[in-house]
C-alpha cells in the first residue's frame, strides 16, 4: 500500500505516501514547476524548505522540451536536479483555461500551441504515455475542468466525458507504468452536490492510488469550495491520499485539512514572491510599501530560511522597488519555507489531536 494513514483528528487526516522517489508526509504543500523549474528558485534551495514534492506541467512540457526529448535526457527528475517525488497534472486544466484554441470531442482534445500555433491532439492514453515518458512518480488523468459557475448540463457532461477518461487512462496505465507509479482519478462535478458524488463513485468503481478533487478554486466563493470538499471527501477511500488541486491561500488550505484533505499545490507562493509580496508570521507584507524602507529587521526571524532570515526588509524592499530578480528569488524561497512550516504545524497538531486550537491560532492571521 502506498498510503499510509496515521492520525486523525476530527476530519482532519495525517498520512504517509510512499513513491519511487521518496517519502511525502501528509497533509502536504506541492510547489509548482510548471515548465521544469519552480519559478526564479534553484530545486536545492527548495528541498531546504521541506518540500517533498514538486509538480511540473503536462502540457507546457510536452510542448517543450517535448516528451521525447525529455525520455532521452534522463525524464524530469534528472532534467531539473529534484531526486524527490514529482507529480505531473495531465493537461485537462489547460483544457479550460485555453478554451480559445482547442476542441473537445470524445475521444480528446485537439489544441493549438500558445507557443507556435501548431495543432497537437491529446487522449487519455497519450496523456498517460506521455507523463510516462515524464518520468514522474505521480500522473493524473485527463479530465475536462469546466469554468464556474456553469449551466448543469456542462457540468453532467464534462463528468461522463471525465468518467469515460479515467477508465481509458486507468487501463493505459495498468498496461504500461513500472511497477510504483501512482495515478490518481479527478472528481468533477462543479458545486453540484450530485454530479460530484456521481464522479466520486465512479471513479472508486474504477480504482485509482489517489483521487483528486479538481473544477474547484476557479471561481467560486470559498465557502462553496469547502461545502463541495466537505460532499466529496467522505464519498473517497480513507486508505488512498486526497488530493485538492490548485488551492491555495492558507485560510484554504487550513480549512480543506479540517475537511479530510492530504495533498495541495499552488502558483501563489513564487507568484506572490514575484510580486514583491512575502508571506511570514505576520501575515502577508506588501515589501514595495514604502514602510519598509529603513526597517532593518529581517523578514520573518520565526522562520528557518535564510531568505527570512539573512536580510533586511528594507534590503528587500530596495530590491523589489528597483526590479532586481532576486528580489523574487528570496521572496518566493521566504514563501515556500513558510507553506512548508504550515504544512508541518498542522501534520504536529493532528498527531498531538490539537488541531481545532492550531486551525483557530493561524485564522486568527490567515482567516
Amino acid at each position: 500500500m502506498s498510503f499510509t494513514l496515521l492520525a486523525t483528528d476530527g476530519g482532519a487526516r495525517r498520512g504517509r505516501l510512499v513513491t519511487p522517489h521518496g517519502t511525502v508526509e501528509t497533509p502536504t504543500f506541492m510547489p509548482v514547476g510548471t515548465q521544469a523549474t519552480v519559478k526564479t528558485m534553484q530545486m536545492r534551495d527548495v528541498a531546504t524548505t521541506g518540500a517533498e514534492v514538486v509538480l511540473g506541467n503536462t502540457y507546457h512540457l510536452m510542448l517543450r522540451p517535448g516528451a521525447e526529448r525529455m525520455a532521452r535526457l534522463g525524464g524530469l527528475h534528472e532534467f531539473m536536479r529534484w531526486p524527490k517525488t514529482i507529480l505531473t497534472d495531465s493537461g485537462g486544466f489547460q483544457v479550460m483555461s485555453l478554451s480559445d484554441l482547442r476542441r473537445i470531442d470524445a475521444d480528446g482534445v485537439t489544441f493549438k500551441s500558445h507557443v507556435d500555433g501548431s495543432m497537437h491532439r491529446l487522449t487519455p492514453e497519450g496523456a498517460v504515455d506521455i507523463q510516462l515518458k515524464l518520468g514522474s512518480d505521480i500522473q493524473m488523468q485527463l479530465d475536462e475542468c469546466v469554468r464556474l459557475p456553469a449551466e448543469p448540463e456542462a457540468i453532467r457532461r464534462s463528468v461522463t466525458l471525465s468518467l469515460d477518461w479515467a477508465a481509458r487512462a486507468r487501463r493505459t496505465f495498468q498496461e504500461l507504468a513500472p511497477a510504483g507509479r501512482l495515478q490518481f482519478g479527478i472528481v468533477q462535478g462543479g458545486t453540484d452536490e450530485s454530479e460530484r458524488a456521481r464522479s466520486a463513485e465512479g471513479l472508486v468503481a474504477i480504482g485509482f492510488e489517489g483521487y483528486a478533487i479538481g473544477g474547484l478554486a476557479v471561481g467560486e466563493p470559498q465557502a462553496e469550495m469547502f461545502e463541495a470538499v466537505s460532499k466529496v471527501a467522505p464519498r473517497l477511500p480513507t486508505d488512498a491520499p486526497r488530493y485538492l488541486m490548485g488551492v491555495g491561500t492558507p485560510g484554504d488550505i487550513i480549512g480543506a485539512v479540517e475537511r479530510g484533505v492530504d495533498m495541495f499545490d499552488c502558483v501563489m507562493p513564487t507568484r506572490a514572491g514575484r510580486h514583491g509580496v512575502a508571506y511570514t508570521s505576520e501575515g502577508k507584507l506588501n515589501l514595495k510599501n514604502a514602510r519598509f524602507a529603513e526597517d532593518t529587521a529581517p523578514l520573518d526571524p520565526t522562520l528557518d530560511c535564510p531568505a527570512a532570515q539573512d536580510y533586511s526588509r528594507a534590503y528587500l524592499h530596495h530590491l523589489v522597488r528597483v526590479g532586481e530578480p532576486l528580489a523574487a528569488t528570496l521572496l518566493s524561497w521566504t514563501n515556500i519555507a513558510f507553506y512548508q512550516r504550515l504544512m508541518r504545524e498542522l501534520r504536529e497538531a493532528i498527531e498531538a489531536g490539537d488541531f481545532a486550537t492550531t486551525a483557530a491560532r493561524l485564522r486568527t492571521v490567515w482567516g
